[in-house]
């Protein structure tokens, strides 16, 4: 059995990775949101909870952070300092345990009137 070739020095360029392709999209995208988040004083992981929010009324916790690929013990202190904003999308934001909102189901509403609000 034979040993394969390595690589050619070519083919381990940087530019040539996808992964680094991938991650150089990801701080673009970073760049292109962040003057517009900083005028309403969101970072982009609060803006997407927001959007993610906004889709759905009852949403868990849990549920929330599947949808956004972030465990529960980052998610929660995003939803805690979005709730100290105080704006009226409050009542959307989901306790740590249970579930998003009231019996009223006013909580999606809320998240997406101020997603409109800024911009959304």
């Amino acid at each position: 059995m034979t040993r394969s070739a390595r690589p050619a020095a070519e083919d381990r360029k940087l530019s040539n990775f996808l992964c680094f392709a991938v991650y150089s999209a990801n701080l673009a995208f970073g760049r292109a949101y962040k003057p517009i988040l900083d005028a309403v004083g969101l970072t982009y992981t609060q803006y997407i909870a927001l959007v993610a929010l906004s889709e759905e009324d009852d949403q868990t916790v849990s549920a929330l952070g599947e949808k956004l690929f972030l465990e529960s013990n980052t998610l929660t202190p995003i939803l805690k300092k979005l709730e100290q904003r105080a704006t009226s999308c409050a009542s959307a934001i989901p306790r740590t345990s249970g579930r998003c909102g009231q019996p009223d189901r006013r909580g999606a509403k809320a998240a997406r009137q101020e997603y409109r609000r800024i911009g959304g």
